[in-house]
């Protein structure tokens, strides 16, 4: 008993963070009405900010007050940034948009440090004493009492700041009904930006403070937000004390996975205890969260509330994609190999892309685990390979169908929650595959990953390594090439035929009004579970591609970081286009856009993720269709011009 409360003790720590984090993100939907995934971001730049400050990174040094000072002001203005240029433009869009804007925040900031400071972990200056205390025969930091100390006295101040002063009652007056509360004189805009910067304080405390207790790099602070996601959806998005102690809480749970993990009765693999069961925990933890505290979140009374971008109907398919299969199928040859393998990868972006127009440009469902699936996929090819001796094609149509099965399953939560709620479920869905899943070597990959032998048929190389080289005779070989570009152009044909038949116009009327969906006489929910296995089914097929291009599979490949990249590169092309997943996968990680770039300007990869954030937050302020939406828009404006002027003349 002593050492389970040990190590409750022990994760107070790590549950001061997660708790401060689900602070912030109340704080910021009770004025703004967004979901912060960048919350644990906000954090990792003040950290970042007090560390430079101390340690002479910028060429200078000052003293701990004035870093401290300095760290919080540049907080505050970059919060204010960020609420002028981001949050406010987008007060009345959709939800599902308001969500995607908070991840383009996440991925700049991440951008812009890892490109400032790298990728490596800093040892921060710690303003909390470093010292220990002796209780239950052990000895305990003082810092995680002393930061736990901090983050309720700031969650109580927040508590009757909001309970007892009008300003308060202004922000509930204002979020309750956004109509009633401009009649009432109070401007909702100006209430945003004060609890932006309210939460933008709570956030920069924990970054300056968390020094003792958190890593300060670029992942982990900014993807506490997940267990703090669940903390923060405990209390409904509007309870400050719930949120503080179910962050708690959920860090002391974390710390006694770690106590049980030492144990001989905890599930091993090759010796080592099974990875990831902490992130599992977060994810049973959100969806019980949803089901035991309500399907829908709390929403909020705005003027206007902008709808999903229109999902025009595909005109001209098959007569463009004839010379671009043609120029494609050609360029895998002449090109040299390098870029013919950042070709193929682009080509396998493109399948990624196209299942997130499936299952969010067509019903409006935003899903962060389509990696996942495709991962899952990848990974069973590879053990049935090697384990089991089962090839090609066998072998990749059952990773297909281990795609789809937990693609269904992922649907079943569908019923119940949508919109941004399954945003947030599988978001926490896609951390706990990847950390119980991938790494675990069971069924994983581990730190090593997981080899996956060339495909073949009737003797037949069709893998990398096949014979024909292309005119630079170097690997890979275009054949590969050829049979991504073939799945490619098959699945793009297959979402257009989705969209012009019958099943396309229903997913349409479900991603526009479930209810009126159903007075039509939808079935929602079948609907709902034919749009996620068909995205499981092209996200499978993306993830056999992949491990049969790179000859293995890791799991750093299909990380959480990448899924949201992804995620932000089809918003920026379009995502309720095909041309848009095209655009997509040409400028996706390790795609041909990238890869030209880093080869002929040196820009890096992290300069890419930087452009991503960017792109997707100015995509959906000024073009919510994104580029192949506007470039369509354009097109067709010119036509019904051509056709006016014809019909006067």
């Amino acid at each position: 008993m002593n050492e389970i409360l040990l190590f409750l003790l022990l994760g107070l720590g790590t549950g001061a963070t997660i708790a401060a984090i689900a602070v912030g993100i109340v704080v910021t939907y009770r004025g703004s009405g967004f979901i912060n995934l960048a919350a644990g971001a906000i954090a990792m730049l003040a950290g970042f900010s007090f560390w430079a400050l101390r340690t002479g990174e910028l060429g200078f040094t000052v003293s701990t007050p004035l870093a401290v000072v300095l760290s919080y002001a540049f907080v505050l203005v970059a919060s204010v940034a960020i609420e002028l240029a981001v949050f406010r433009p987008l007060r009345t869009a959709a939800p599902l948009a308001k969500l995607v804007a908070s991840l383009g925040v996440l991925l700049t900031l991440q951008a812009v440090m890892l490109l400032a400071f790298g990728t490596s972990q800093h040892p921060q200056p710690t303003i909390i004493p470093v010292r220990v205390i002796r209780m239950l025969g052990s000895a305990v930091p003082l810092s995680a009492f002393v930061l736990s100390g901090i983050v309720v006295a700031m969650t109580v101040l927040l508590w009757g700041l909001y309970r007892w002063t009008r300003f308060g009652l202004a922000t509930r007056a204002a979020s309750e009904n956004d109509v009633a509360a401009r009649l009432a004189g109070l401007s909702p805009d100006e209430l945003s930006l004060v609890n932006t910067l309210l939460a933008s304080g709570v956030l920069a405390t924990l970054g300056i403070l968390a020094g003792s207790v958190a890593a300060l790099d670029t992942t982990t602070l900014p993807f506490l937000v997940v267990p703090a996601l669940a903390a923060a959806l405990f209390a409904r998005l509007t309870s400050f004390t719930i949120a503080c102690a179910c962050g708690l809480a959920i860090g002391m749970a974390e710390s006694l996975i770690e106590y049980a993990s030492t144990k001989s009765w905890f599930p091993t693999s090759q010796s080592v205890a099974w990875p990831g069961v902490k992130e599992l925990l977060v994810f049973v933890l959100i969806v019980a969260a949803m089901f035991l505290r309500g399907a829908s979140l709390p929403t909020r009374g705005e003027l206007v509330e902008q709808r999903l971008p229109d999902v025009p109907r595909p005109k001209h398919a098959v007569t463009l994609a004839i010379p671009s299969t043609l120029l494609c199928a050609i360029a895998l040859v002449v090109l040299p190999f390098d870029f013919r393998q950042a070709l193929t990868n682009s080509l396998i972006g493109i399948v990624m892309a196209l299942s997130l127009v499936v299952i969010t440009g067509f019903v409006g469902q935003i899903s962060v685990v389509q990696l996942a699936l495709a991962g899952v996929a990848g990974f069973t090819v590879s053990h049935l390979a090697v384990d089991h001796g089962i090839g090609f094609p066998l072998a990749p149509l059952l990773g297909i169908a281990a795609a789809v099965l937990l693609g269904l399953v992922t649907a079943v939560s569908a019923l119940r929650v949508r919109g941004v709620a399954l945003a947030v479920v599988t978001l926490a869905a896609a951390v706990a595959v990847y950390n119980f899943g991938f790494i675990n070597p069971t069924w994983g990959g581990g730190a090593t990953g997981s080899p996956v032998p060339d495909p073949s048929i009737f003797g037949i190389n069709l893998g990398p390594n096949a014979s024909f080289r292309g005119l630079d005779g170097n690997l890979p070989s275009p054949v590969f090439g050829w049979v991504a570009l073939a799945a490619t152009v098959v699945l793009c044909l297959l979402v257009i035929v989705l969209r012009r038949g019958t099943l396309g116009r229903r997913m349409l009327a479900v991603r526009s009004n479930e209810r009126a969906a159903a007075a039509a006489a939808i079935d929602v929910r079948n609907v709902k579970l034919i749009a996620f296995g068909i995205s499981a089914l092209i996200a499978g097929v993306a993830g056999t591609l992949y491990a049969y291009n790179f000859g293995s599979v890791s799991a750093d490949r299909f990380s959480v970081p990448l899924a949201l990249s992804l995620i932000a590169f089809a918003y920026a092309g379009g995502i309720t286009l095909v041309s848009g997943a095209v655009f997509a996968g040409l400028i996706a990680a390790q795609g041909i856009v990238p890869y030209a770039m880093d080869t002929w300007f040196g820009l890096s990869g992290n300069w890419f993720l930087l452009f991503g954030g960017i792109v997707l937050i100015v995509t959906l302020i000024q073009n919510p269709e994104g580029v192949a939406g506007s470039f369509y828009r354009t097109a067709q404006a010119r036509a019904a011009r051509r056709d006016s002027r014809a019909a006067a003349s």
